[in-house]
């Protein structure tokens, strides 16, 4: 089954919100619908298995590491008809041209990633990606303070909040972050 029309879809949030496990549930359906469906990750990405996207639950799906945002285009299949791209704040900022370019060929595209950084800010391309989609979906985690819904993720650095000038990107998993509401993210400067 091809689509009429290719489209951006984005699930965002912070770490712990389901956006993996919400890109994975798209991608069965898709394939239950006889879609062609392929996944891209990036390279970087190593926490769980080198050639799947894996939830923080244990969900995953088979995927293609790529180096680069380009490399999509030389492992892309001739009859895909669904893309999936995890972890797209990890990309260098091709990846917003990369995901415009699929959608006009007339793939769906649906992307995974990080909203904000560890310091609340835009992260990476993800800005541009939200605003060129055709649907975006904002989830959110449970902050680990209050309980309250979390849009947020916060960086622990032996216990403590990691500082803003500390590198953007560490890949890791729950020992180094937690979700956190607007109220209990703070990070010192």
């Amino acid at each position: 089954m091809h689509h009429t029309h290719g489209s951006i879809e984005v699930v965002c949030g912070s770490m712990f919100s389901g956006k993996t496990d919400e890109l994975i549930r798209r991608l069965i359906r898709a394939t239950i619908a006889k879609q062609k469906v392929q996944v891209f990750k990036p390279a970087i990405d190593v926490r769980y298995a080198v050639e799947k996207v894996t939830s923080h639950a244990g969900a995953n799906y088979d995927a293609i590491p790529v180096t680069n945002a380009a490399n999509i285009f030389e492992k892309l299949d001739e009859d895909t008809t669904v893309a999936g791209i995890d972890e797209a704040q990890f990309f260098d900022p091709e990846i917003v041209d990369v995901a415009q370019e699929l959608a006009s060929r007339g793939i769906r595209v649906l992307v995974a990633g990080l909203d904000m950084d560890f310091r609340g800010e835009p992260f990476g391309p993800m800005p541009l990606i939200l605003a060129q989609a055709e649907r975006v979906d904002k989830l959110h985690a449970i902050c680990m303070v209050c309980g309250d819904d979390a849009s947020r993720t916060k960086r622990l650095v032996n216990g403590k909040p990691a500082r803003y000038d500390d590198p953007v990107v560490i890949v890791g998993a729950s020992e180094l972050y937690e979700a956190r509401c607007r109220k209990h993210h703070e990070v010192p400067k």
